[in-house]
């Protein structure tokens, strides 16, 4: 009963987003900006999932996994998602699970998902920003390209609005000066995808590692 009223919840959010999702607007700026810019969503492999050495990165893969299993049930599917959503956020310098909550607020984990503003994608993501910083074979509904590009944009609006999440996120929707959209990505950010490493969560209370 509780899961299928949290499924009905979560529904709900993304019909109140589906208006409001995948509506950047053109940006003007510098030869640099874009030089970086452009830089940034060059093609740069993703390491498999392997690459998870560290403990705590196992944790939240296996977490996450669990978390998201519903809403994207093939196993295969959802590691590899999830292995390019950890790669991208931490290489763009972005919490996983703000990615996460913005990914379901933008698309519901629908990888062929297109807004009425033709924004596509997981992160839906404008056409015009491979025009402007990227290359024409770059197809937005490739998982890597999709999720390079929307990690990019996102630090974009946030180093240009000073790290106010807040504003960056309404940039990043098309809807700066309006709360609603922001506060739709934080709590489904908070709700859902929130995340404390094992070891910090140990650190922070030594008496559970005494099994307490």
């Amino acid at each position: 009963m509780i899961a299928a009223l949290r499924k009905l919840l979560w529904l709900a959010l993304l019909a109140a987003a589906a208006a409001q999702a995948g509506n950047q607007h053109y940006e003007q700026m510098s030869a640099s900006v874009r030089a970086s810019l452009s830089h940034a969503v060059s093609d740069t492999p993703v390491g498999k999932v392997s690459r998870f050495a560290d403990a705590d990165d196992r944790a939240w893969l296996n977490e996450m996994s669990k978390r998201l299993a519903w809403r994207m049930p093939d196993a295969e599917q959802r590691i590899a998602f999830l292995n390019t959503v950890h790669y991208e956020a931490l290489r763009a310098g972005l919490d996983t699970g703000l990615v996460l909550g913005l990914i379901e607020v933008e698309s519901g984990f629908r990888k062929y998902a297109v807004s009425s503003t033709a924004a596509r994608g997981y992160m839906q993501v404008m056409p015009f920003w491979v025009a402007q910083i990227g290359t024409a074979d770059q197809d937005l509904f490739h998982l890597r390209t999709n999720l390079r590009y929307g990690c990019t944009i996102l630090r974009f609006y946030l180093d240009l609005e000073n790290g106010d999440l807040n504003r960056a996120l309404a940039r990043y929707n098309g809807s700066l000066g309006k709360p609603d959209y922001p506060a739709m990505v934080w709590q489904a950010w908070h709700q859902h995808w929130s995340y404390t490493p094992v070891s910090v969560a140990m650190h922070a209370d030594p008496g559970k590692m005494a099994g307490n």
